[in-house]
């Protein structure tokens, strides 16, 4: 399927959709079905079942995610540390050995650095763009690499040809968490990454109404991935399955518009006399411009600042702004605004944070879709 259609906005609409329409259908419907009539099958992942991932609603999405990145193969799960957490596991074991983007989402930090030792499996973290420290920390036992397209919250640029390179030359498996970039902007399997990792909660739905996550990539790692996931039980259910893929089909148009208007207000920021520092890859100020200039189709629309006068204006800007909501979460139509160390980074060590440039008054933004000029005209009013 993958195949048949050239450009990501025609993919977006009809990869993976039934042919012929399902009754004439030309929504996909929901199969609230969580039991389907046995009908001959010899094996039993043959068998539908919604904890099997195999049900109309999921294989038509799979479909659709798969061509998405150009990937052999995708899987849905219930959430994106679903999908992160059962990949991790299914790549390693006891004795296994990690290396690790030292600046992650606070989920991913925690699994990780909490989980990790009661199962044997050792990490060490790196810099994504410092191939001769990821030698230095290379280990006979190190069976995969793991960055993420931009982080969280710094939005710092990986080294993604030299990830992939280093992960051929060493036998690895490499993985990205490519939910900041978004399939519009950068599509990791066509650069060689064996898995592309998404919080489906975020831009690829894109309303803030499902919590989902998805891996993507080579079919045998899939299909393994698959296996582990049916036995934790982290299946997505018919309906978010469907408002997933609902929310899919105008991923292009969403993402085009966030990348435009957060550049326009990093711009802004940047040139505010109250903002000391911005972290947005589309600004020729941050460190990661040139490689996001090369690799990817847009600047995200997420971005995070520093206010000059610290943690008490950074608290004063989040009360007095008006059209952006305090919330947790990013990728929806409604622009939202956090503080990372009292959200997605809050578990990880305040010493660790701060020395990775997580500050306590480093505000993070995710752009939604409201008008560009009332968005920058809220933030003039609110900064001090």
């Amino acid at each position: 399927m993958s195949g048949k259609f050239k450009n990501m906005e025609t993919k977006l609409i009809h990869a993976g959709e039934p042919d012929p329409p399902i009754q004439g259908a030309v929504s996909m419907p929901i199969f609230q079905s969580s039991t389907y009539e046995y009908s001959g099958e010899t094996s039993h992942k043959d068998l539908k079942y919604v904890r099997l991932n195999n049900t109309p609603n999921h294989r038509a999405l799979h479909q659709k995610l798969a061509s998405l990145e150009n990937a052999e193969q995708a899987l849905v799960a219930s959430s994106g540390m679903a999908a992160i957490s059962t990949t991790l596991l299914s790549v390693l074991s006891q004795g296994d050995h990690l290396l690790i983007q030292d600046c992650i989402y606070g989920g991913t930090y925690r699994f990780v650095t909490e989980d990790f030792p009661s199962m044997g499996i050792s990490f060490d973290f790196i810099r994504g763009d410092n191939p001769e420290e990821w030698e230095q920390k290379l280990k006979p036992e190190t069976k995969a690499i793991y960055v993420e397209s931009m982080t969280n919250p710094l939005l710092q640029v990986a080294d993604h040809p030299a990830v992939v390179k280093f992960a051929r030359s060493h036998n690895l498996i490499s993985l990205v968490d490519n939910t900041f970039t978004s399939p519009i902007n950068f599509r990791p399997p066509d650069m060689g990454y064996d898995l592309s990792l998404h919080s489906c909660t975020k831009y690829l739905n894109g309303h803030s109404d499902v919590v989902a996550g998805a891996v993507l990539g080579r079919k045998n790692l899939i299909e393994k991935i698959n296996h582990k996931l049916i036995r934790l039980g982290g299946a997505l259910d018919p309906h978010a399955c469907f408002l997933l893929h609902r929310g899919l089909k105008t991923l292009a148009v969403r993402v085009g518009y966030q990348n435009r208007s957060a550049l326009q207000l990093a711009q802004y920021l940047e040139k505010h006399p109250a903002v000391s520092r911005v972290n947005y890859p589309g600004l020729e100020s941050h460190s990661g411009y040139p490689r996001a200039r090369e690799l990817f189709d847009g600047p995200s629309g997420m971005l995070s600042f520093e206010l000059r006068k610290g943690l008490d204006a950074a608290k004063a800007f989040l009360e007095k702004s008006e059209l952006p909501i305090l919330a947790p979460s990013l990728g929806g139509i409604e622009t939202l605004v956090t503080r990372p160390a009292t959200t997605s980074h809050y578990y990880m060590n305040p010493k660790e944070r701060v020395k990775l440039g997580i500050k306590d008054d480093l505000i993070r933004v995710s752009v939604g879709l409201e008008s560009t000029d009332e968005l920058i005209e809220d933030f003039g009013k609110a900064l001090p």
